[in-house]
C-alpha cells in the first residue's frame, strides 16, 4: 500500500494499531531522528516493555513520558548522560538495560536513585564499568535510594 507521505502513514498506523493497547513495543535497529522515535508517543500509555537498541539515540531526553514502562532496552546507543528524565518520565521502570553506551562517568549513573521501583540496571560493555569503585560507588546510590546508607 502506497502512501504519499510519512506523516499520513504514521497516523494511518496509529488508526489501526490501537496504540492504547499495545504492552511491548520493539523498534531495535531503527533509525532516530535527532533522537526522536517517529510515532513514539505518549499515546502508548499501557506500554510496559520498549526496545530501542542500536537506534542511534544521544540521550534520553526526547523519550515520551510512558507512565506503565517497566523494562527499557537501550543498549548499543551513544548515551553518556542526562538520565535524570528517566525518573520523571518513566517513573514505574524495573529494568534498565545501557549496557554498549558512552557512559564514562559514576556521576553519570547518580540520577537513576529516582527510581525508586529499579531492579535490574545492566551495564555491561561501558566504559563506566572500567573504574575501579564503579559497583560500590553504584551499589551505594542503590542503598541511599533505599535508604539503607547509614544503617
Amino acid at each position: 500500500m502506497g502512501y504519499c507521505s510519512r506523516r499520513r502513514a504514521n497516523e494511518e498506523w496509529k488508526n489501526t494499531a490501537c496504540v492504547d493497547k499495545v504492552r511491548e513495543l520493539v523498534l531495535d535497529n531503527c533509525r532516530s531522528n535527532e533522537g526522536k522515535i517517529e510515532g513514539l508517543t505518549e499515546e502508548f500509555v499501557n506500554l510496559e516493555f520498549l526496545s530501542l537498541i542500536n537506534v542511534g539515540l544521544l540521550s534520553v531526553s526526547n523519550l515520551p513520558r510512558l507512565g506503565k514502562l517497566k523494562k527499557l532496552e537501550l543498549s548499543d546507543n551513544r548515551i553518556s548522560g542526562g538520565l535524570d528524565v528517566l525518573a520523571e518520565k518513566l517513573p514505574n521502570l524495573t529494568h534498565l538495560n545501557l549496557s554498549g553506551n558512552k557512559l564514562k562517568d559514576i556521576s553519570t549513573l547518580e540520577p537513576l536513585k529516582k527510581l525508586d521501583s529499579l531492579k535490574s540496571l545492566d551495564l555491561f560493555n561501558c566504559e563506566v564499568t572500567n573504574l575501579n569503585d564503579y559497583r560500590e560507588r553504584a551499589l551505594h546510590y542503590h542503598a541511599e535510594r533505599r535508604g539503607d546508607v547509614g544503617r
